[in-house]
Order: C-alpha cells, then structure tokens, then sequence
C-alpha cells in the first residue's frame, strides 16, 4: 500500500487478496465462542425449531416449514433449509433425531452467509468510486469491525445474511456495464433476489429501490437494459417466485400473512414490542454501533452532497436515503430492524478513513479542516477508555470490571491509530488505520469469547434448568405459569410449553411462586416435583373430598 498510484490507478483490479484476508478475519469472530452460550428468544428458539422440524419431512412436505406441527407464516424457509441441512449432515442423515442439534450447528450457517458482506461490501465500492482501492479496503474494515454486524451475525437470525444478499443484490446492479457479460450478472442478480425472496420477502422491494434510484439517477439503467436480459433476471427470479406461488396453493390465503401480516404490514401499521420509542430505537442503534467510525459519517455526508454528480455520491446519498425513508417510519422498531443501515453507512464513511491514510487531495475537500481533526479524537477517546479499564482492573469501579480488558484493548488500539494518523508520513498513517482497525477487531474478539455478547434476551431468568425440570413429565403437557411463552425454554426442552390460562386444565406447571397458583383455584391441589432456585414443578389435581 505504499505506492499512491497503485492504490487509485482504474486500470488495477480489486484487492482481492486484501479482500480475501479481511473475509478470512470475520469468520474467525463469526466462530470464536459461538456454541457457547444458549439460543436467545425469540428469533432463535424458533429459527432452530422450524428448522428441526423440516429434517423430519419427506419429500414436497420440506417445502412446508410448520412450527410445533403447525403451519410457520412467519417467514420463509430459506435459512431454516440450510440450517436443517447442518443439522441433518452433523446426525449423519439419522431420523428421527434423538437429541437437539448444539447452538454452533444451528448458529453456524447464519454465521458464515453474515460475514459476506465484508468483502461484496468492499467490491460494491470499488464498483461505485472505480479505482480507490483503499476505500474498496477500508470499506470492508469498517464492516468487519463494526459490533452490530458482527453481534447479529453470529445469532440463528435473518438480518445477517439479510445484509449480505443485499451487498450482493447492489453490487450485481452496480457491475452491469454494456457488454454480453450483463445477461449473467442478471441471472447472478435473479438469483440474490430468489435469496432474499426466501429470507425476508417484503425487504427486496426497498433493497431494490435503494440501487434503482442511483442506478436511473446516473441514467445507468438505460445504458445497459434491454429486454432480452430481463429473460435473465427473470430466470434467476423464478425459483423464489415458484416457493410462494407453491406455497399460496398449498396454504390459501395464509401465505399472505408472510407479507401482509407477519411481513411488512406488521411492522407499518403495527403498535408491537419497542414501539414507544418509534424511530428513536434505530438512531440509538447507530449512535451505539458504529464506533469509532461514527465520527466520519457526517464529513461522508457531506463529500456524498458535494459529489452528488458524480457516480459514488448518487449511490451514497441514495442508498442511505431510501433505507432511512423505509426503516424510520415503523411502527413496530426492534434493534435489529436498522441492520440494513450498516452497508451505506461503511460506503459514506470509508473514503474520508482512506483520506486521513493518503491525504490525496488534488483540488480540496469540503470538511478537510474538521477531518484532520478526528485523529486527535480517536486519540482522546481511547485514552479514556484505557482509564476506564484501569479503573475496572483496580477495582474502583466494578460495574465496568467485565470489559476492563475489552475496553484496554479498544482504546489501546484507538489512541495509537489516531496518534500515528497525525504523521505526515504515509507508512506510518497506514499502521494508524491499522491500530484503529486491530484495536476494534481484537475486542471484537474478546467480546465474542465471553458471555457478555449476548444481551437482549429480555428475561431473567435461564431457560436450560427449567427445561430440565419439564423434561421429567415425559410427553405430558407443562404449563408455563407468571411469564410470557419463551420459545427458547420450548427448543430446549423440546415440547411447547404455553403460557398457564387456565389451572383447570393444566397438570403440570412451572412456577416461580406455588402458593400463587394454588390461590388461582382452592379446589386444586399442588405439589412440588422438583425445584431449582426459586422454581418449582408442580404437579396438580383435584382435591380429595
């Protein structure tokens, strides 16, 4: 990287092998830890359930996800296919299964599809700013070393490999040039749109205008469309357009609710979980992810405005306008719902990074006065984070002892970055961003090897222990007493148990308070099987005259 027209000469190819070593980096964070902690509610206990279900299936019954038997209209079955693969080649094709698939066999396919978007994330920008090899670099170091991307990931979720097919959706849109090539890139662009069909359906129509309107913003579209290739588009489509066009066959009208209700009308029109704080929950995502790169994307906005003419400002300012404009305005906002943000975001950001490395500025940059200020930042900023650490280490502040080390690590790396980032050489800027980026990445991997990555599980309670506790009623029914129904305590003990209604017909009960459910009705009487800590599984019948 010390040859400044090697790294913004057009006639070079990408830095694949860069590329390559940054995507062989995120794996290695997707991995560390995964099996270790146990699958969190909702998403996963379900995701893991559906999945297990489809390895029981035989032939077109595959084709059908159900969820305890019933028929699952939550979302497609595309990740819940390849996760039920994993599990079916780790039993070796035994059926039934006798025990549950471990957390890392149901996390591991969400885990590898979700750090694709580190190197279609870097090639989307070097598609967009032709030639910048340091923004097609540092675009992909930002994704690699951003928490929520690498947090998400790692869960049996969709958002992560949401994410890579639309990197892969919009880069496929970005390479379309005027050759004969153009009709495989739009089978290649078909196919992504089938992924996405059969991850979360509704997102491929504001996935798809994001790229559309940079694309007919730069007249792009009319240059290289023609009908003959929208055979090829078409060709790709048709897999995930065949799944639901089977699947409203075989359901009727229930296969709406994977658009209607359960898709986008839920989350329009729907007062749900996180709904009080609206559109604030996605800018608090952002404020609270994207260090320590957060600081760029104003100046990234504003060189986006200034190059609005240009091919890289119309895809910056496009992509991140028409996701703001599609996520913002839900009603029902879960932290999860801004992932999409992530991508543009990195674009905006990663050219003012790769200036503070070249300071390649033949004619000025708008913001260069503020930009060569934020070294000095990021220097202030980690060293208070290393006093922090100290302060965790000693034992004078306690509450921050458990990421001392993750904290020492990220500050250590920060202030180094930012120190050498002042330098007026250009080697030594370079080790600068990559102090920033091994500071952000060895933390990452602190934080994933321990139990502290894993923190909206919402309850306080584990659910392993009380599966266990279920698990001695055999197959009888078990009723979940004071709490909402987890499907995760359901996963684990591998029966659903609901939420108590009704004590009358309930048998067997677990509870945090027996004399409670004895109070629900004087004419039932209670025992306690078994107990652990403050629960207990009761055993209930009517009472003897």
């Amino acid at each position: 990287m010390n040859d400044s027209t090697y790294l913004t000469d057009p006639t070079k190819g990408p830095p694949l092998k860069q590329l390559l070593l940054l995507w062989g980096l995120a794996l290695i964070i997707a991995f560390i830890g995964l099996g270790e902690l146990s699958l969190r509610d909702f998403d996963e206990g379900i995701v893991a359930r559906v999945s297990y279900e489809l390895t029981q299936k035989k032939g077109l019954e595959i084709l059908l996800p159900t969820l305890w038997d019933a028929p699952y209209l939550n979302k497609p079955p595309g990740l819940h296919w390849l996760i039920a693969g994993t599990i079916a080649l780790t039993k070796q094709g035994a059926t039934p299964l006798s025990e549950p698939p471990t957390e890392f066999v149901v996390r591991l396919v969400p885990a590898f599809l979700s750090t694709l978007v580190v190197p279609f994330g870097g090639l989307l920008q070097w598609e967009i700013r032709k030639g910048d090899r340091v923004s097609c670099l540092t675009t992909s170091a930002i994704l690699l070393t951003l928490l929520p991307i690498a947090r998400h990931g790692r869960l049996a979720m969709l958002d992560g490999p949401c994410l890579s097919a639309i990197a892969l959706l919009w880069l496929l849109i970005a390479s379309n040039k005027q050759t004969p090539g153009d009709r495989f890139r739009l089978l290649g662009l078909g196919l992504t749109g089938s992924c996405m069909l059969m991850l979360k359906a509704p997102l491929i129509i504001p996935a798809s205008i994001a790229a559309v309107v940079p694309s007919v913003w730069s007249r792009e579209l009319r240059a290289w469309w023609n009908w003959k290739f929208s055979i090829w588009l078409g060709l790709g489509l048709l897999p995930g357009f065949a799944w639901h066009i089977w699947h409203g066959l075989q359901r009727g009208t229930q296969a709406f609710w994977l658009w209607g209700g359960d898709g986008a009308g839920r989350v329009l029109f729907d007062l749900g979980e996180g709904s009080d704080m609206g559109w604030k929950v996605p800018v608090i995502e952002i404020l609270e992810g994207g260090w320590p790169w957060l600081v760029l994307w104003p100046i990234g906005i504003i060189w986006a405005w200034k190059e609005r003419n240009n091919r890289w400002g119309k895809w910056a300012l496009g992509t991140q306008i028409i996701l703001v404009l599609t996520i913002l305005p839900l009603k029902t906002q879960l932290p999860w719902y801004s992932h999409p943000l992530w991508l543009p975001f990195s674009i905006i950001c990663s050219p003012p990074l790769a200036w503070l490395i070249t300071r390649e500025n033949p004619k000025g940059k708008l913001g260069k006065k503020l930009l060569n200020q934020i070294p000095f930042f990021w220097i202030g900023l980690g060293g208070v984070l290393v006093c922090l650490s100290f302060l965790g280490i000693s034992g004078v502040a306690q509450v921050i002892s458990p990421f001392s080390k993750i904290a020492f690590v990220a500050g250590t790396g920060w202030a180094l970055g930012g120190y050498l980032l002042t330098n007026p050489e250009q080697e030594k800027r370079q080790a600068g961003a990559y102090s920033l980026i091994a500071g952000s990445l060895c933390a990452l991997a602190l934080l994933m090897g321990s139990s502290l990555w894993l923190w909206e599980l919402n309850e306080n309670w584990p659910v392993k222990p009380l599966a266990e506790l279920a698990s001695k009623t055999d197959n009888a029914l078990v009723f979940l007493e004071g709490n909402e129904e987890r499907p995760s305590l359901n996963w684990y003990a591998g029966k659903q148990i609901k939420r108590l209604g009704n004590i009358e017909n309930a048998k067997w009960v677990l509870t945090s308070n027996p004399k409670r459910v004895e109070q629900m009705l004087p004419s039932i009487k209670c025992n306690s099987i078994e107990t652990h800590e403050k629960w207990a599984l009761l055993f209930c019948n009517a009472k003897t005259q």
